[in-house]
């Protein structure tokens, strides 16, 4: 029975209203805005479908510690005690394979260690060098990577995870080694590892030219030892990993194959079809596939329906996208703060910042409060219209209402106080995120000395710039910073 049906012909009818009210959004919305901004919202909730799943992840260097929920006392000093003893031999390890060179015998040098290796130990000392990558270092990095990567693979007590193999394989990935890195892949898939989708992601990013990566996808679904849970079939997977790759044109011939080998279409396939032709300006399409969804019996999801209102907020359609919402609810949909982010972030971008400030206060008064970055999104609207002082009064209320700002809604409020050539201020946001324990990021340092620059303020755009290299951070891209001395 089509499912859809089960909710009754109001509800059809409901559904195929919004169908042709996203049609009616072509000019409005498409075709007005062809730049990336905002589609983190649809990106990410789509994303985490595979977070909260059995793939590995190539960054968590902490993955596969055990639960400690009711555990004793002594527990937790014996799991202190590992981890301590982990990041003082990481410093050890570190240091030896800093004295790499011509007539040293590092292998020797790491057996004097006499240190016990783990699976947490090798992850932390992966992750360092793959942290230390950049275009001087590249070469040295991918040398000492695979030296301290084989000579742990050789040990008796320890056995690598396909974990640290993604790792490796990333490290040699930042540094070009790409040759070495199939080999990687070619050994894990010998020793008898399963490739997941975090192995293919690391490939296809690798790829550059679409018939490599073709190549690439062919292999993943002739493959017997790729691992695709929780998707039910590997071409699902594959879909969801190049939607994180952003490799939307491939994903259309990658569908074009799934058809062909008779596979049939689930809602995570129409979520994942449907986003691509919209990023893809194939408009008719899009259409095409949600009535096909509703045709054959899947009814609009929460993605499904975080893509729409994504469409509504930035084609400035904000009674439909008031519509929608309760809609959603008719349905037993409640939505989320991702929803009301999500539109509100599409409402901004078209400039409607009357409908932002309605959809923030009716998310709060539905007892659906907003977080940081739905505050974050309030705020950068506010500032891009040239609205300041309604920027800060919503920035004013996040921390009484628990919510701290990050690195985002800082620079966000940096750059506005900026605008406003309120240098003095700026300059004192910057020293409050410090003291709030908020590290910034590049980006909020280059804000902050690009306009004091342009107001002619150089002497303390230069005190800006001195403050980050004594900080020690970012300084591999000092070179950014045009006509920079370091003294």
């Amino acid at each position: 029975m089509n499912c859809i049906s089960l909710f009754g012909p109001r509800v059809i009818q409901k559904i195929s209203c919004y169908f042709v009210v996203a049609r009616k959004l072509s000019d409005g919305c498409f075709g007005g805005n062809k730049g990336d901004n905002g589609h983190e919202f649809i990106e990410e909730p789509l994303k985490r479908i595979w977070r909260s799943s059995d793939f590995d992840s190539v960054l968590d260097e902490k993955q596969n510690v055990p639960e400690y929920e009711n555990r004793p006392r002594e527990y937790f000093s014996l799991r202190r005690s590992f981890f301590e003893n982990a990041k003082i031999h990481t410093r050890r390890v570190l240091e030896v394979l800093q004295q790499d060179g011509p007539g040293f015998d590092t292998k020797a040098a790491l057996d004097e260690l006499h240190i016990e290796v783990s699976g947490l130990l090798v992850r932390e000392v992966l992750f360092k060098i793959l942290k230390q990558v950049n275009y001087a270092s590249k070469m040295r990095c991918a040398k000492l990577g695979y030296k301290f990567f084989v000579w742990s693979g050789q040990l008796e007590n320890y056995r690598h995870t396909a974990n640290t193999y993604h790792l490796m394989m990333k490290i040699f990935a930042d540094c070009e080694e790409f040759k070495a890195m199939w080999r990687l892949v070619d050994e894990m898939i010998e020793k008898g590892y399963p490739t997941t989708a975090q192995t293919f992601n690391i490939l296809i990013c690798t790829c550059g030219e679409a018939g490599l990566a073709k190549k690439v996808v062919e292999r993943f679904i002739k493959s017997k030892t790729f691992n695709y849970r929780p998707f039910k079939h590997s071409y699902n997977a594959i879909l969801h990993s190049l939607v994180v790759v952003k490799q939307y044109k491939l994903i259309e011939w990658v569908y074009q194959q799934m058809l062909a080998d008779g596979h049939c279409t689930d809602i995570l396939t129409y979520n994942v079809m449907m986003y691509a032709k919209y990023r893809l300006g194939k408009l008719d399409q899009f259409h095409r596939l949600l009535e096909e969804m509703g045709r054959s019996g899947f009814a609009p999801d929460l993605h499904t329906y975080n893509i729409l209102l994504h469409v509504l907020g930035k084609g400035d359609k904000p009674l439909a996208a008031l519509n929608l919402l309760n809609h959603m609810k008719e349905v037993g949909l409640d939505p989320s703060v991702l929803h009301f982010t999500t539109l509100i972030d599409g409402l901004s971008r078209s400039g409607n910042l009357d409908a932002c400030k309605y959809f923030f206060d009716e998310m709060i008064k539905h007892e659906c409060f907003p977080d940081v970055v739905c505050y974050t999104v309030m705020i950068s609207g506010y500032i891009v219209a040239g609205e300041l002082e309604k920027a800060q009064g919503v920035f004013d209320e996040m921390i009484p209402n628990g919510q701290l700002p990050n690195v985002f809604t800082y620079n966000a409020m940096i750059r506005g106080l900026c605008m406003a050539g309120k240098f003095e201020e700026a300059c004192s946001m910057l020293k409050d995120m410090e003291s709030r324990g908020c590290n910034p990021n590049f980006t909020v340092y280059s804000t902050l000395v690009s306009y004091l620059r342009n107001a002619g303020k150089l002497a303390k755009a230069h005190e800006v710039i001195t403050h980050m290299v004594e900080k020690g951070q970012y300084t591999h891209l000092l070179s950014k910073f045009k006509g920079y001395r370091r003294c």
